[in-house]
C-alpha cells in the first residue's frame, strides 16, 4: 500500500466519524458499534459546542446539574442525530455535560416580588376625611347643645360609642374572615345594643346635670343622634363602604359650607344632621342586607368576647386622651382626626417595608437594626406633617405630637394582633392626664404631653421587641 487508506467514501464531505461494527456478542438493542472521531474534524465539533454554549449562556448558567441542561436541550428539539453529527457527542447527556463544564455557574437574583402590603392611597385618604367630616355636625348644632347644656351627655355618649365601636369592629373583622353573612349578624346585634347603651348613658348624664328638666329633650336627642350615627358609620367602615358613608354626610357638608356666608337657622341646623343620621342608617341597612344575602359559611367557632376587650379599652382611652387635648386645643383635635388617614397608610407601609427588610437581611441582628430604622422613618413621616398643621391652627405642637405618636404606635401593635400592651399603656396615660384635667385649677399644661410621650416611648420599645423579630413578619 503506497498511500493512506481513505476512511470516507467519495463525496461524503462532512462526515467526521467512523462507525465500526464490533463482532462477537450482540446486545439487546442491536449490533454493537464503536464511534471514532476523526482528528481533522474535532475542532469543528468543539466550535459548534462553544457556539451553542454562547447562545444558551443565560439559560445554562443557573443550572445546578447537567440534567437540567439536558432537559433544556430536549425542549429545544435536538435529536440524537444532530447531537452526533454537529456536536460530536454520543448522546444528549454528554452534550449537556460539555455545556455544564463550559458555562460558569451564575445564580441571578429573583425578580422583586410585589409588595403584599401596598396601601390603597385613595381609600386611606377617604377614611381620613370620613373621620373628620362628622365634626361639621357639631358646628351646625353648636347653638343647640350649648344652650341646652348637652356637652356632658354628648361626651359620655361619644366615649361609650368609641369604646364599643372599637371592640365591635375587632369582633366583626374576625367574623368577616369566616363570611360576610356572619360578620353582618355580629354587626347588626352589636350596633343596636351599642346605640342603646350610649344613648342611655348620655340620657343619664343629662338627667343628673339638670334639675328642672329644661333642655333635657335636646340633650337626649343630640346624644341619640350621635350614637346612632356612630353605630351606622361603624357598619359601613367595617364592610368597606366608605363611599356610601361619604354620600350620607352630604347634608352636613352642604350645611357647614353655608355657615361662613349665612345662618341656616335653628330648623336647618337640626334637620341637616338628622338627615345625615337617617342617610347613614339607610346606607348601613342596605349594606347589611347585601351581606345577609350572601351564602352562609360553614360552621366555625365564634371568637371569644374577651379577645375584643382590649380594643374597647383602647377606644375608651384614646377618646379620653383626644377629648382632654380638645379642652385646651380644640383645633388640634381636627388636625389629629384628619391625620388618621395618613396614619392608616403608614401602617401598611410599615408592613411592606418590614417585609422588604426581611428579604434584604441575613441575620436577626441586621433585621432588628433595619426594623428600628423602618419604625423611626414611618413615625417621622407621620409626625412631621402634623407640625405645620398645628402651627397653622394655632395649636401647641408639644401637646399634639406626643399624643399622635402614642396613638400611632398603639395602632401599629394592634395591627399585628398585640392588643393588651397598647390598651394598658394608653389607659394609664389617659388616667394620668385626663383625670387631673378635670380638677380645678387644672394641672400643669405639660402633664398630658409628658404622659403621652412616656407612653409612646414604652410602646416604641415594645414595637422593637415584638416586631423587630423576623418571625413577626414571615
Amino acid at each position: 500500500m503506497s498511500g493512506p487508506l481513505a476512511l470516507e467514501p467519495p463525496g461524503a464531505g462532512g462526515e467526521d466519524t467512523l462507525m465500526l461494527r464490533l463482532g462477537g456478542e450482540r446486545t439487546l438493542g442491536g449490533e454493537r458499534t464503536l464511534t471514532l472521531a476523526l482528528p481533522g474534524h474535532r475542532a469543528r465539533h468543539e466550535d459548534e459546542v462553544d457556539r451553542l454554549a454562547a447562545e444558551l449562556t443565560d439559560r445554562v448558567g443557573p443550572a445546578v446539574h447537567p440534567y437540567e441542561i439536558a432537559a433544556l436541550l430536549e425542549s429545544e428539539g435536538l435529536t440524537a442525530e444532530v447531537i452526533r453529527e454537529r456536536y460530536g457527542r454520543a448522546d444528549l447527556f454528554a452534550l449537556a455535560s460539555a455545556l455544564y463544564q463550559r458555562v460558569p455557574r451564575t445564580f441571578p437574583e429573583p425578580p422583586p416580588a410585589p409588595d403584599p402590603w401596598r396601601p390603597d392611597h385613595l381609600r386611606c385618604a377617604l377614611r381620613g376625611a370620613l373621620f373628620a367630616l362628622p365634626g361639621l355636625a357639631h358646628l351646625l348644632t353648636a347653638p343647640l347643645w350649648r344652650a341646652s347644656g348637652a356637652v356632658p351627655a354628648l361626651v359620655t355618649a361619644g366615649l361609650l360609642s368609641w369604646a364599643w365601636g372599637q371592640g365591635l369592629g375587632h369582633r366583626a373583622h374576625l367574623r368577616l374572615a369566616t363570611g360576610r353573612r356572619e360578620a353582618a349578624r355580629t354587626l347588626l346585634t352589636g350596633v343596636l345594643l351599642g346605640a342603646v347603651l350610649a344613648t342611655a348613658a348620655g340620657t343619664a348624664v343629662a338627667l343628673a346635670g339638670t334639675r328642672s328638666g329644661a333642655g333635657l329633650g335636646p340633650a337626649v336627642l343630640l346624644a341619640a343622634g350621635q350614637s346612632v350615627y356612630l353605630a351606622g358609620a361603624g357598619v359601613l367602615l367595617v364592610l368597606a363602604r366608605e363611599r356610601l358613608l361619604l354620600a350620607a354626610l352630604a347634608p352636613v357638608i352642604a350645611g357647614a359650607a353655608l355657615l361662613p356666608w349665612s345662618d341656616p337657622g335653628p330648623a336647618a341646623r337640626l334637620a341637616l344632621p338628622l338627615l345625615t343620621v337617617a342617610c347613614t342608617v339607610a346606607a348601613a341597612a342596605h349594606s347589611l342586607a347585601g351581606a345577609f344575602a350572601t351564602a352562609p359559611a360553614p360552621p366555625a367557632p365564634r371568637p371569644r368576647l374577651a379577645g375584643s376587650l382590649p380594643y374597647a379599652l383602647f377606644g375608651l382611652a384614646a377618646g379620653t386622651l383626644v377629648l382632654t387635648e380638645g379642652r385646651s386645643e380644640p383645633l388640634a383635635v381636627i388636625v389629629l382626626t384628619v391625620s388618621m388617614g395618613p396614619a392608616e397608610w403608614l401602617l401598611y407601609r410599615y408592613r411592606g417595608l418590614s417585609v422588604a427588610a426581611l428579604r434584604a437581611t441575613a441575620t436577626p441582628a441586621a433585621f432588628r437594626l433595619r426594623s428600628a430604622a423602618v419604625l423611626l422613618g414611618c413615625l417621622l413621616a407621620y409626625l412631621l406633617p402634623l407640625l405645620p398643621g398645628a402651627l397653622l391652627t394655632g395649636s401647641d405642637p408639644a401637646a399634639l405630637l406626643p399624643l399622635a405618636a402614642l396613638l400611632w404606635t398603639a395602632l401599629l401593635l394592634q395591627a399585628f394582633g398585640v392588643a393588651w400592651p397598647p390598651a394598658l399603656v394608653c389607659t394609664g396615660a389617659a388616667g394620668a392626664a385626663g383625670v387631673p384635667a378635670l380638677a380645678h385649677p387644672p394641672p400643669h399644661p405639660l402633664l398630658g404631653p409628658l404622659c403621652c410621650a412616656a407612653g409612646a416611648l414604652v410602646l416604641g420599645g415594645w414595637v422593637l421587641h415584638r416586631l423587630g423579630r423576623p418571625a413577626a413578619h414571615s
